[in-house]
């Protein structure tokens, strides 16, 4: 958790006076926002919200969750709330943790500060490099007025920013050249499109129908190599499913330098923003997060709606949201050419290798690991005998059913047939699907046969994954060997906007060696922030790596230095690799399903 102290208290009706003066009045039963960006090096976003037509009271809540599935309390980052009516101060109440309350009518004004300093695509910051904003974390909503118009007016900005948005955006005139005006349907509509305001770099990819603008803060990239890679993954995807679903689309990305201390994409229903350490990453990440325009942002199921933003909303669906768009965005990578088979069967190898590696895939089915998606931010759970991911068994399983189903109908169907009838069943009709269960029916449809069996054991049943039996179909093979891997020694767990602290240490390990004690808070890692995911970041290095920690010893107050080496672990690894003497009907169905092509498999191949 930051501490820090507000010296001197601020003002907001007089810092805006000169904006009311000359923009136009809110429409009635358009709620307005206004944040100011004054004063960057102190993280803190300075917000009025005006509310018109109230009669009587007025209650307001902040978010508890978004862009994650975990309960963050955003209204911890808030401070200094007040209110205004006709201009004159007005007592507001707290209630709970969300919600505040007014007893006044006319047009409201409630105004606050809410700090934020933290890097990536699930959060909001502003420093003195940019604003990165999820305006769900920063903005209040009145529960029974979202459906209504929303303005919102980013002012105070430093010189030489601009600011990008899913939302069309309009920069201000005169003197208020350096504000900017963006408008939204509704409060929902608004919370799900990011913003960013820095000296960002821009272009358009034009030769695509709608173009897509590609926005980018950092370093370490290259336009001609972002802007070729989105292309053929962009094209190769909306062909697969029949045109764009939207208006405009922007590429919010943070590369390099921009991107330190956070890592990973988060998708919008036009937008997605995208942190990598450089553009080399950029590829798979991009991949996934455009293929959500469809899978999640519009095939939608219906245990996601309406959204709830005041508590957990349980699904057991993310196996298909999530997984089965990691199945495709690595069957985006090899058929639009980005990757070739290894690469492909590469990837592949290490999700069945982390799938296998855990003891939790013996009991935990991936409809069970979708429904404790909300219990990802403790580090017990995540350990490798308590859960196992629904992106990585979810990915697994859509390349199991895409087998499944070229197998039965000969090549004539496939995975791909399941999504595009989804989206005119169910995102094309306005409508959201029940979970597994349609997709299993649309799965059926398709092939005219039951998959009952397939969705019994290996869905909502944690059965073995018969990984053998459907490559063989394929003409591929499953390899195992013995593999060594980095071991941190430690687990850490970070509560809500809170510190990362030290939940358990082996007590052979080397950073107990070196110091490390349970209930230590992690202050830096290797010079940055603590890493989302220490296991996970683990497993991208090597054992022998160094490690830097700088941490506080229980209640001290002194800061201390632990440095060890990563230890090692020895573990199973699988390998997919092509059966050499494979038929010809396997190899047809095989390079069916690289390609992306649904050709029937002709006589003399059966």
């Amino acid at each position: 958790m930051t501490d820090f102290i507000l010296r001197a208290r601020f003002h907001f009706l007089l810092a805006l006076t000169p904006f009311f003066l000359l923009a136009p009045r809110p429409a009635a039963g358009e709620i307005h926002y206004t944040v100011s960006l004054a004063h960057p090096e102190q993280h803190l976003l300075r917000v009025t919200m005006e509310i018109p037509g109230v009669q009587d009271e007025l209650k307001v809540q902040m978010p508890a969750w978004n862009a994650l599935y975990e309960i963050r309390d955003f209204s911890s980052h808030v401070q200094q709330v007040e209110a205004h009516a006709g201009g004159q101060p007005v007592a507001i109440e707290k209630l709970d943790k969300l919600t505040w309350d007014v007893h006044a009518s006319g047009t409201i004004t409630v105004s606050y500060a809410t700090f934020w300093d933290d890097p990536g695509p699930f959060n909001t910051q502003l420093n003195e490099e940019h604003a990165f904003i999820n305006p769900a974390m920063i903005l209040l909503y009145v529960p029974e007025r979202r459906a209504e118009k929303c303005t919102l007016v980013l002012n105070d900005m430093p010189t030489g920013w601009n600011v990008a948005s899913a939302l069309p955006v309009v920069a201000g005139q005169g003197s208020a050249a350096h504000d900017f005006r963006l408008e939204a349907a509704s409060y929902d509509a608004l919370a799900d499109a990011p913003i960013e305001a820095s000296k960002f770099e821009q272009f358009t990819i034009h030769d695509m129908t709608p173009p897509v603008r590609v926005v980018i803060h950092g370093d370490g990239w290259k336009r001609r190599d972002v802007e070729e890679s989105l292309r053929k993954l962009c094209m190769y995807e909306l062909k697969l499913m029949d045109g764009a679903p939207y208006e405009r689309y922007t590429f919010l990305f943070h590369i390099g330098k921009a991107a330190l201390g956070s890592g990973g994409g988060m998708e919008h229903a036009n937008a997605t923003a995208i942190y990598v350490p450089s553009g080399a990453f950029l590829d798979n990440v991009s991949a996934h997060e455009f293929f959500h325009l469809w899978n999640v942002k519009r095939i939608r199921p219906s245990t996601l709606e309406p959204v709830d933003f005041t508590r957990e909303m349980y699904t057991r669906a993310l196996w298909f949201a999530e997984g089965v768009t990691n199945t495709y965005a690595s069957y985006a990578m090899i058929r639009s050419g980005i990757w070739n088979k290894q690469e492909f069967y590469q990837d592949l190898s290490s999700q069945i290798s982390e799938l296998e590696v855990r003891p939790a895939e013996h009991w935990q089915s991936a409809e069970q690991s979708s429904l404790d998606a909300w219990l990802e931010k403790y580090a017990l759970y995540n350990q490798p005998q308590r859960s196992v991911s629904y992106y990585t068994k979810g990915q697994v399983l859509g390349v199991l059913l895409d087998i499944e189903i070229r197998d039965r109908t000969d090549n004539q169907h496939s995975l791909d047939d399941v999504l595009r009838g989804m989206n005119v069943d169910f995102a094309r009709a306005g409508k959201f699907y029940h979970d597994s269960q349609d997709v299993q029916r649309t799965a059926e449809k398709i092939t005219g046969t039951s998959l009952e069996n397939f969705f019994s054991r290996y869905v909502s049943g944690a059965e073995p994954l018969p990984y053998r039996e459907y490559f063989s179909r394929v003409g591929l093979e499953l390899h195992m060997r013995e593999l060594v891997k980095a071991s941190l020694g430690f687990t850490a767990q970070r509560d809500p906007s809170g510190p990362w602290k030290v939940q358990s240490v082996d007590p052979d390990s080397n950073a107990a060696k070196a110091g490390l004690r349970t209930g230590d808070e992690i202050l830096r890692w290797n010079s940055i922030e603590p890493p989302r995911r220490p296991q996970q970041w683990a497993s991208q290095h090597k054992p022998g790596d160094e490690v830097h920690l700088v941490v506080r010893h229980g209640d001290s107050e002194k800061q201390d230095t632990v440095d060890f080496k990563l230890g090692e672990v020895r573990g199973k690894y699988f390998q997919v690799a092509e059966e050499p003497n494979a038929v010809d009907r396997a190899q047809h169905l095989r390079e069916g399903m690289l390609r992306g092509a649904t050709d029937p498999i002709t006589a003399n191949k059966r």
